[in-house]
């Protein structure tokens, strides 16, 4: 193919889907995980090495399809200290396709990654680089913005360079951020920029939940509840990525008020097409000023009212769908009525 190409020529190709290595989290290419300090970004990515070399759930709930080679650059950590969370994530199993190296020599982060992608070329492999602090070389006298560019798009070349494979690079936020997400991740513009796709890890200090911010240049974008287990384990807040929408955009809509306006937030919640006074009262047996807890929260903006006495949570998930993968077909429904109301009038 030449390097120019009509727009005809285009709309007659057909091009594969996007195929994921975690349905709907993390597609094929470079994905950046972006967390604070501590937060257990680390934790994550070793569940997710291990359920990618076995072929088993990732974050307990998401069907990875075959086990695929992985390697895992453990750059922050040693062999104690990963023999150490193995044994607290107690997985069902472990898998020789789960490589670890913690140490590389200086400048050949290249070479070491471009060495096991093409030695796995047909398999699927996937590198996990942590962190990327670790292996950033100093930008001199060059542009901070063109230098973490080139940085990046060299790393981002080597799973490109090899179909099927994918490079996951765990960053760490800066402080401060702005309102927009993308706006945590460290360095210049130039880190996020050149990825395919970056996840944000949010979660407050000595909290179990936490919020997984998706975007990327082709796959779908979300926010998704998550939670972390005693073991360090991280498993959706939800039983589908569906369920862990909604649960993030509960989570969203009931911060900073106070525990009883957060269970009438959380229960309207629970009702995507809406739910009206009368059957919130039913659920929450007992609790007086339901009226009045549900005008405060339309009007700061935390619930919707779909129309006269139909209340319904802000931004409802109805469903999330993604390109089938291995087989799996990814598309589950949140439209469901819980058991304590069926019967009950609508």
């Amino acid at each position: 193919m030449t390097h120019t190409f009509t727009a005809e020529w285009l709309m007659a190709q057909s091009f594969p889907p996007i195929r994921y290595v975690v349905p709907g989290v993390v597609p094929e290419g470079m994905t950046l995980l972006v967390a604070a300090p501590k937060i257990g970004k680390s934790w994550m990515v070793l569940g997710l090495g291990v359920a990618l070399s076995c072929g088993t759930d990732a974050l307990g709930a998401l069907p990875v399809g075959e086990p695929r080679p992985v390697l895992y650059l453990a750059l922050e950590d040693g062999p104690r200290r990963l023999q150490d969370r193995l044994l607290r994530l107690n997985p069902a199993e472990v898998s020789p396709l789960l490589e670890f190296r913690v140490e590389i020599p200086a400048g050949a982060v290249i070479e070491t990654i471009t060495e096991f992608m093409t030695k796995h070329a047909g398999s699927d492999p996937v590198v996990i680089l942590d962190t990327l602090g670790k292996v950033m070389p100093p930008a001199g006298n060059a542009s901070q913005y063109g230098h973490d560019y080139r940085v990046l798009s060299a790393l981002k070349a080597t799973c490109d360079a090899v179909p099927g494979s994918s490079l996951i690079i765990v960053h760490h936020t800066r402080k401060g951020g702005g309102e927009d997400f993308l706006d945590a991740v460290s360095g210049t513009q130039g880190i996020a920029g050149a990825a395919d796709t970056v996840l944000v890890l949010r979660r407050e200090r000595n909290e179990d939940r936490a919020t997984l911010h998706v975007t990327s240049r082709d796959a779908a974008e979300g926010e998704y509840g998550l939670l972390m287990t005693e073991t360090g384990a991280w498993q959706l807040d939800g039983q589908d990525l569906a369920g862990a929408a909604q649960a993030a955009q509960n989570a969203k809509s009931t911060a900073g008020v106070g525990d009883r306006m957060a269970d009438v937030i959380a229960t309207v919640g629970r009702f995507p097409e809406g739910i009206k006074p009368s059957d919130v009262k039913t659920l929450m047996t007992g609790v007086a000023g339901i009226d009045e807890y549900l005008r405060r929260a339309v009007e700061s903006g935390r619930l919707v009212k779909l129309a006269r006495g139909l209340y319904a949570p802000v931004r409802s998930v109805r469903s999330v769908r993604f390109p089938e993968i291995d087989g799996y077909e990814t598309h589950k429904l949140t439209q469901l009525t819980p058991p304590e109301l069926s019967g009950v009038s609508a």
